[in-house]
């Protein structure tokens, strides 16, 4: 059976301030014409279809049409709720939907599958939606583990939904292929991107918590990695920061054998237009050299110059259409000043010192540059020269 693992679609999700619903919308019609040029029986989408609890009506639409060219290409869907879903929203209409495609949404789901059939078998898909501990004990079936403690963290609550899933599989023989939405334990993040289901590491999930599936399609982590043979992270379709623009877009194309054995293939997804950070002195950013590599991509400026410049970022998008980010990080590491502000300028002897001494208070160490130097004596030249004709 072939199986396409895609996650993270983060439908109407806005990059600095711009839509990616178009952009999105491209991506995803690429990744419908994968799943019909590579025969594909199950698409499986891990969570974070939406990116908001409350999404806009373009985002539903643009959900409409995927999952109907989808299911045209004969493909089969299973859709789980993730993190950033309303597990009530997007399940609301799973009822309507047409035969083969499906949203799981709902705990009490949880260990049973939907079986499809391939010339080997039957493949049970065990989807496990996002479980928020303090929302899922309200159903019996959450209320405590074996043991009758209350399961209070994500670790504590997926393991148990994965005992419900293993009492499913020895109920239904077969192939089993679970999908979970999770922040799995040693996969790399990217910072500041992925919101961490609760703050700190103590709700990673263990990775022998998915132990007896043939297969497990994870997703909440935005970039493709492979935990084992059998755990993986599709990743997002889309470049949503810049803190992930060298990481690959695409979906794994799993290959599940009679015997449960998986080949993973990697299938490349478009970009629609490139991330690049640019870093370096203003006037270097805006080389001719550079603006013709980067014209038409997004571009984050992170300029090096000791001063904050004039209005960078109305520069940049002169040349720099799409320059969606400007930071100012100095190269230069100012030195630390043990003296203090009225010290240096009790040792300042002229007008230009108490200048170049209050620059530097100012500006973190940075004191007159050559050209205000001119311009500094300039000024108090013409000052002396008013007060001599006074």
């Amino acid at each position: 059976m072939k199986i396409l693992h895609t996650s993270d679609w983060h439908i109407g999700r806005t990059f600095h301030g711009h839509s990616t619903l178009e952009a999105l919308a491209e991506v995803l019609a690429a990744l419908v014409v994968q799943v019909q040029e590579n025969g594909v029986d199950v698409v499986v989408v891990a969570g974070d279809v939406f990116d908001s609890a409350t999404p806009a009506a373009p985002a539903y639409t643009l959900l409409t049409d995927t999952l109907v060219a989808l299911h045209a290409t004969g493909a089969r869907v299973i859709v789980t709720s993730g993190n950033h879903d309303s597990a009530a929203r997007l399940g609301f209409q799973a009822r309507l939907l047409r035969e083969g495609i499906h949203v799981v949404t709902d705990p009490r789901s949880i260990g049973e599958p939907i079986t499809i059939e391939d010339a080997d078998g039957p493949v049970h898909f065990f989807g496990i939606p996002y479980l928020e501990p303090a929302i899922v004990r309200q159903h019996a079936v959450f209320s405590g583990d074996a043991e009758g403690r209350p399961l209070r963290t994500q670790a504590q609550t997926l393991a148990h939904a994965m005992g419900l899933v293993r009492a499913g599989m020895a109920e239904h023989p077969g192939r089993a292929v679970v999908i979970a939405h999770c922040f799995a334990a040693g996969v790399d993040a990217t910072v500041g991107l992925e919101r961490e289901i609760r703050q700190g590491g103590i709700d990673m999930v263990p990775v022998s918590v998915f132990d007896g599936a043939d297969y497990v399609a994870l997703g909440h982590i935005h970039g493709r990695q492979a935990l084992t043979e059998r755990v993986r992270y599709a990743g997002a379709p889309l470049h949503y920061s810049f803190g992930e623009q060298h990481k690959p877009r695409g979906s794994w194309l799993i290959d599940l054998a009679a015997d449960g054995r998986v080949d993973a293939q990697w299938l490349e997804l478009p970009v629609p237009r490139r991330l690049v950070t640019l870093t370096g002195p203003l006037d270097e950013i805006l080389s001719a050299e550079n603006v013709a590599a980067h014209h038409d991509d997004w571009v984050c400026a992170v300029y090096t110059d000791d001063l904050p410049q004039t209005e960078p970022m109305r520069r940049l998008r002169e040349k720099y259409p799409f320059c969606a980010l400007v930071q100012h990080e100095p190269a230069r590491t100012s030195a630390v000043e043990e003296r203090s502000y009225s010290e240096r300028l009790g040792t300042a002897a002229t007008d230009e010192e108490r200048i170049d001494a209050f620059l530097a208070h100012v500006r973190d160490g940075a004191g007159a540059t050559a050209r205000e130097q001119e311009l500094i004596r300039e000024v108090l030249d013409d000052r002396a020269l008013a007060e001599a004709l006074v």
